[in-house]
């Protein structure tokens, strides 16, 4: 890590310093706009309240609560819950599980910050300009990717909550569309916020900023199980996986099975829970148990077979502006990135499949291709080999 920074360059040195800078200003703003910890209004609830009190008060509608409560959608907004038969234990605990769904807006500030330094980092700063091709054991060294990785667990996770979270950010847009949130443009715009950060450096926001995300990849880094870790599980099999849940989601949600809307299959599996240390139902816990466990000899299980956002980022991946690219007049096809590669990602751009795996932008490929045909770069700057072909036409 020292070596790496005493090869950078003035020029990088000051990529480095604004970076940091920026962070700084971009945090210092979040906390000035957002402070954490300030007064909240409490209210007191009980079941002489109606659902439209309740609900107007947890700034969700009254379906919502319906949801949460166990009613029909349509039951009536205006009776007392007590004629509705809700218990009190029932309603504070549907009152606990919204209020944990509330945004924390610092935390927007932080994901921008992370992807931030993962787009500076990949693209400018982990291959220092006076280091040649025969000292690419010195780039992209590790630290900097693990420390955001832990400040994302650490900060952006048990720190700030579990919301918002981009898993939350896909699945509340639909929720809203079935009457689940009050205001469905702030729903879209939360979405639209998450896409963007994936969209600028290839899924960022997944690979660098997640908590969840960066969870599993810290634990899959212990260096442990190398030899079942070399074992990839076929994209074509987890993407079918991941694609299947999300379309079940949606009919369940929009009432085509199961007769009554509003059902979200992901609640039953959101290890984002384990930010609030709130394991509602015994399948979160499972699922936070497995993910965790699977993540020492599988890459990012959850992110694979699971996650909605992950199925969104995916396909968002198409129009990364910064991403992996592969100089085709130098590449070999030694198969070297491939096989650092912990997904079949690698494989899929090597070979130019129409859809290949997701990229996490981990930097795993970055400096172990033995004729340098690797690079983190804008898919607006030429190559190499395509501005030697325009001077030569």
């Amino acid at each position: 890590m020292r070596q790496w920074f005493l090869l950078l360059s003035r020029r990088q040195r000051v990529w480095l310093f604004g970076t940091a800078a920026a962070v700084i200003i971009i945090i210092a703003s979040g906390l000035f706009l957002n402070p954490p910890g300030g007064p909240e209004e409490e209210y007191v609830f009980n079941i002489e309240m109606s659902l439209s009190d309740v609900a107007s008060k947890l700034e969700v509608t009254g379906k919502a609560l319906a949801r949460e409560l166990n009613l029909p959608l349509d039951v009536s907004k205006k009776a007392p819950l007590r004629e509705l038969g809700v218990k009190e234990e029932t309603l504070q605990h549907a009152v606990h599980h919204l209020l944990s769904h509330r945004d924390t807006t610092l935390k927007y500030y932080l994901y921008v910050v992370l992807v931030l330094w993962g787009l500076v980092f990949l693209a400018r700063l982990g291959r220092p300009d006076s280091c040649g091709v025969d000292q690419k054991g010195q780039w992209y060294p590790r630290l900097p990717y693990v420390i955001p990785l832990a400040v994302s667990v650490v900060v952006a996770g048990f720190i700030l909550g579990k919301s918002p979270n981009p898993m939350e950010g896909a699945v509340k847009v639909f929720k809203s569309m079935v009457g689940l949130y009050p205001d469905p443009i702030a729903k879209v715009i939360a979405l639209l916020f998450f896409i963007v950060l994936a969209v600028v450096g290839n899924k960022l926001i997944c690979g660098w900023a997640c908590p969840f995300g960066a969870l599993q990849e810290l634990i899959y880094s212990i260096p442990l199980l190398k030899r079942i870790k070399q074992r990839k599980v076929p994209f074509a099999l987890t993407n079918t996986i991941r694609a299947a849940l999300f379309a079940v989601m949606l009919l369940f949600l929009f009432g085509v099975v199961g007769g009554q809307k509003g059902m979200v299959i992901y609640h039953f599996v959101n290890p984002f829970n384990l930010f609030n240390w709130d394991f509602e139902t015994i399948s979160i816990l499972l699922t936070v148990i497995l993910a965790l466990l699977v993540s020492f000899v599988l890459y990012r299980p959850f992110c694979q077979l699971i996650c909605p956002f992950g199925f969104l980022s995916w396909i968002a991946e198409r129009f990364s502006i910064f991403r992996i690219r592969i100089d085709r007049d130098k590449c070999t096809e030694c198969g070297a990135c491939i096989k650092a590669c912990p997904l079949e990602a690698a494989e899929g751009r090597v070979y130019s499949r129409k859809l290949p795996a997701d990229c996490f932008s981990c930097a795993r490929c970055l400096n172990v291709c033995p004729v340098d045909a690797i690079q983190y770069k804008s898919v607006f700057k030429k190559g190499i080999a395509e501005e030697m072909r325009e001077a030569s036409s």
